[in-house]
């Protein structure tokens, strides 16, 4: 596997190695996978094999454990700065597509609110035009 096939998330590391890097013991890490905490990748025999992202999901368990979490805290925990990890990256590839039609379509870089919250893409100096309008009358004289 070549250095530019491999990521965070690339099951290298058998579970000696693991449990080494994170500083831990074997039989731990078959506990938290066991009980769902850090879960690696199997191999087709069956063995676990465990990322950096793994390894660093492990260092995270242990610090929090120190700090007194109790495993279904703990849990939670790395399940929420997943999702926020997952969120960022929509994020940015919300960002870059947003980016790329900027760049390609320069005539239309006015965003307005659809009648559903949609964004729309809009020529500059454009209206929106929408069917329920509110009009705010005042009786002249006041």
């Amino acid at each position: 596997m070549s250095r530019e096939q491999m990521d965070r998330y690339t099951p290298i590391f058998a579970i000696a190695q693991a449990a080494e890097l994170a500083e831990m013991h074997p039989q731990t890490l078959r506990q938290y996978d066991r009980i769902g905490l850090v879960s690696p990748q199997r191999t087709r025999g069956n063995t676990r094999r465990y990322s950096l992202h793994d390894v660093d999901q492990l260092r995270e368990v242990a610090r929090l454990s120190a700090e007194g979490l109790s495993l279904e805290g703990i849990r939670r925990v790395l399940q929420l700065e997943n999702r926020v990890e997952e969120l960022q990256a929509q994020v940015r590839e919300l960002e870059r597509a947003l980016s790329e039609e900027l760049l390609s379509r320069p005539e239309r870089r006015v965003f307005a609110a659809g009648a559903a919250g949609e964004v729309v893409s809009m020529r500059r100096g454009a209206r929106l035009r929408r069917s329920s309008d509110v009009v705010v009358w005042r009786p002249s004289g006041q």
